[in-house]
């Protein structure tokens, strides 16, 4: 490629995606664990959208957006994890400018989707312990598709400016992506334009959808709290706080790594590259993972199922 100081600008045909910069002779090991990681996550995710769809006692407001959940883990791993390795053990980097932006957008769409729905649950949980009466009159199956296309709307809209916003740049640098998968600033980082449209954009969205929906998510948990330490017996606020604990645990790992990425990106220039390129890494691995693990253990109905479904598989085998 051209040097940037003759101001040569090029379309971009292709991308090299070197993978994690500094740690190209581990590459191979550094696969095997991600490999596992992944295929755990297509194990669980799918199993968990087939026992939500095929048990009917499963067909309730909390279960529908839990599956929504799993689809959109399965994309974010599914868009990622499968280049990733290609590139970790056939050093198979090369991705065309469109395969690029394609990945973008829909790594950047599962993750605003994500957030919608965690966002959904929350309110979901608020109107089951605040206002259980009301529960299945509020939350109706309509409703519940019609959050779901919001969701999906919401996501298309605010990241569709983003690819725009990259397509329109000119590149006169390098086309070497010292990355595993085409992240907005890491590709905007390649051209000669000026980017401040494109940082302030991703900030923007990153507060005003992220963020407002974390202080959401937050607020309703607030008043969920409030509502559950008001309740007369011991038992049933064990009982309330129990149906809250696996969802606490999935915005935890959502949100922290999530946040904790965006500020070392923005005002972490003292951590290591490789070591960002590996956080980003394993946040499109282990929440999508662990998630499916989390429902199953802590969901009564689900891990019935499971141990349902192992226990007949013990007995034919033993037949």
């Amino acid at each position: 490629m051209m040097p940037a100081d003759n101001h040569t600008f090029f379309a971009p045909v292709t991308y090299i995606l070197t993978g994690i910069p500094g740690t190209e002779e581990s590459h191979v090991w550094i696969a095997i664990p991600f490999c596992l990681m992944y295929v755990t996550t297509l194990c669980g995710n799918s199993l968990l959208l087939f026992i939500i769809l095929t048990e009917q006692s499963l067909h309730e407001p909390m279960y529908l957006f839990v599956s929504m959940l799993a689809a959109a883990d399965l994309l974010l791993s599914t868009t990622t994890v499968p280049k990733m390795l290609a590139i970790f053990w056939f050093r198979a980097g090369k991705i065309s400018f469109a395969a690029c932006l394609t990945q973008m957008f829909f790594i950047h769409v599962s993750f605003i989707a994500e957030s919608a729905i965690l966002l959904a649950m929350a309110f979901d949980r608020y109107v089951a312990i605040c206002d259980p009466l009301r529960y299945t009159a509020v939350l109706t199956k309509s409703l519940i598709g019609k959050i779901g296309l919001a969701i999906v709307t919401r996501s298309f809209c605010i990241i569709f400016p983003l690819i725009f916003l990259v397509k329109q740049l000119k590149f006169c640098r390098t086309n070497l992506l010292p990355h595993t998968y085409c992240e907005h600033m890491g590709v905007a980082r390649l051209a000669c334009d000026d980017v401040t449209v494109n940082i302030w954009y991703g900030v923007a969205v990153a507060i005003l959808a992220i963020g407002l929906d974390a202080v959401l998510i937050a607020l309703s948990y607030g008043l969920i709290l409030r509502a559950v330490f008001r309740l007369p017996s011991k038992d049933a606020r064990l009982k309330a706080l129990r149906t809250c604990g696996s969802h606490v645990c999935v915005i935890l790992m959502f949100y922290m790594p999530a946040f904790f990425s965006f500020f070392a990106h923005r005002f972490g220039h003292i951590i290591p590259g490789y070591i960002l390129i590996l956080l980003a890494n394993l946040y499109v691995l282990i929440p999508p993972m662990f998630n499916p693990i989390v429902y199953a253990v802590t969901t009564k109905k689900v891990l019935k199922w499971v141990i349902n479904v192992c226990r007949q598989c013990a007995v034919g085998a033993s037949c």
